[in-house]
């Protein structure tokens, strides 16, 4: 899937992209007709850069109810020819789980959508799943027939029912099919079923990887194969040497991190950081600067996981570097650096920002940093970086980190974070969202009332509805 294109932050569509709260205030108060156009955008056009971790399908399809949206743009989208040339499921996941959560606020309309797509289109697997959650027995049963003529009747076809039947993310379907009175369909469930489990018993009787007895030699060269073959083994590599190693192979690993392969090398500077070696920062320096580039980032990686007060001490050192370790420093003591460590997580936030945008990866930590020292003077950047990313995590993370660091955030962000894609950002607002704007109140109601918000999300609010709270 190719990386999504963005709108600007100040417009209908750029806010509904980023499941933004003020997308959702926006969309009620624009013309019908130009609301919904920008939300089938989203829905058929996934804005996400990553699809699998960042939350948009509750967000829009409450907003579908808001606007009481037709689903025909999304029927059409489904069952569109480019269905059977495009089997991605990141093409229609977006639009199955909206169509899901419509249903589970009782649409008909999207729970035949559902049924229809599960029954004939490319992504039938995730329909089903949605199905599983929210459809009776008897919408269940009906679909048994013809997803199970998608198998043929072959070794190849049943093969492939039961990995089907083995990898399914909802089994309640398949179950309900082992039970089916029709005996064609329920003989062939459970055979599938049983061929499953044979075959991840199987699996499990095969490993593949490092056996008891290997030695530091071994677990180091089966490292550097795996390199070979385009897979980087170093972080197993490197648990391996923790069970494997003993005091007299320090000397070894000391060789191998300094000028090893570069499977073994990645796997000793691991492993020595890990440890705390006390030749470990030396290492990992070396490694940087003269190291080729998987090294050097597995040297970067190393350093990040150090927890000593060694590694603060040289992050406060190397966070003026222009390079890979000195980003890696400010990160080190956003995470683990006190208070006289502000300025150089400020600077290096700061720096990051322009050098790199408000989607840079390194601003993850980053933000966390600003929010937990408490960097009043960040509060500026963040509102930035809250505005401009493309990524719902990362918002949220800026969201926590004003409320720690913007007096003005309870009255401005928070707000408009009640309506957020993400429900830790929505948690983060029920706890700080002033309420004196009477749309704080009734939306905390909403989100107290609504079955399918987060039941961290509702306890934040009731928070806010007990004895000891405040007046809302």
């Amino acid at each position: 899937m190719f990386d999504p294109v963005i709108a600007p932050s100040g417009t209908l569509l750029g806010l509904l992209q980023r499941g933004r709260g003020d997308g959702t205030l926006h969309a009620l108060t624009a013309p019908r007709p130009e609301a919904l156009a920008a939300l089938n955008h989203c829905v058929l056009r996934d804005p996400r850069h990553d699809w699998q971790v960042e939350n948009r399908s509750l967000y829009y399809a409450r907003l579908y109810l808001d606007l009481n949206g037709e689903l025909d743009a999304v029927e059409s989208h489904l069952f569109d020819a480019e269905d059977i040339l495009d089997t991605d499921e990141s093409r229609t996941g977006l639009a199955l789980a909206v169509l899901g959560h419509l249903a589970s606020y009782g649409r008909r309309d999207a729970l035949e959508l559902l049924r229809r797509y599960a029954a004939r289109g490319s992504n039938w697997a995730w329909a089903l799943d949605e199905l599983a959650l929210r459809d009776d027995d008897a919408g269940l049963r009906a679909l048994a027939a013809p997803v199970l003529a998608r198998f043929p009747h072959d070794p190849e076809g049943e093969s492939e029912l039961a990995a089907a039947v083995r990898d399914a993310f909802e089994p309640r379907p398949w179950r309900l099919w082992a039970e089916d009175p029709r005996t064609s369909i329920a003989t062939r469930v459970r055979a599938a079923q049983e061929a499953g489990c044979f075959d991840r018993w199987q699996r499990q009787l095969s490993p593949t990887g490092p056996r008891p007895g290997w030695s530091v030699r071994a677990v180091l060269e089966w490292a550097q194969q795996g390199l070979d073959r385009g897979t980087p083994l170093h972080v197993p590599a490197a648990r391996c040497l923790t069970a494997v190693a003993g005091p007299e192979d320090r000397p070894e690993i000391v060789r191998a991190a300094r000028s090893g392969t570069d499977g073994a090398r990645c796997t000793a500077l691991r492993y020595l950081a890990g440890g705390h070696d006390p030749e470990a920062l030396g290492l990992i320096e070396d490694a940087v600067t003269t190291g080729s580039a998987v090294v050097a980032e597995a040297a970067v990686d190393a350093f990040e996981r150090m927890r000593s007060v060694a590694a603060v001490d040289r992050a406060r050192g190397w966070a003026h570097r222009p390079d890979a370790l000195g980003a890696a420093a400010g990160r080190v003591l956003a995470c683990r650096g006190g208070a006289r460590d502000r300025d150089l997580v400020l600077a290096a936030l700061r720096e990051a920002v322009r050098g790199e945008g408000p989607d840079a990866p390194t601003l993850w930590t980053l933000v966390d940093g600003a929010g937990r020292l408490g960097i009043a003077c960040a509060a500026p950047v963040l509102r930035h970086v809250y505005r401009e990313t493309a990524s719902s995590h990362l918002r949220g993370r800026a969201a926590r980190a004003l409320a720690a660091t913007d007096p003005s955030f309870a009255a401005g962000f928070a707000v408009e974070c009640l309506w957020d894609c993400e429900e830790s950002t929505r948690e983060i607002a029920a706890r700080h969202a002033e309420t004196g704007d009477n749309r704080v109140v009734e939306r905390l109601r909403r989100l107290a009332a609504d079955p399918a918000e987060e039941a961290e999300v509702q306890t934040a609010v009731r928070s806010r509805f007990g004895p000891d709270a405040p007046a809302v």
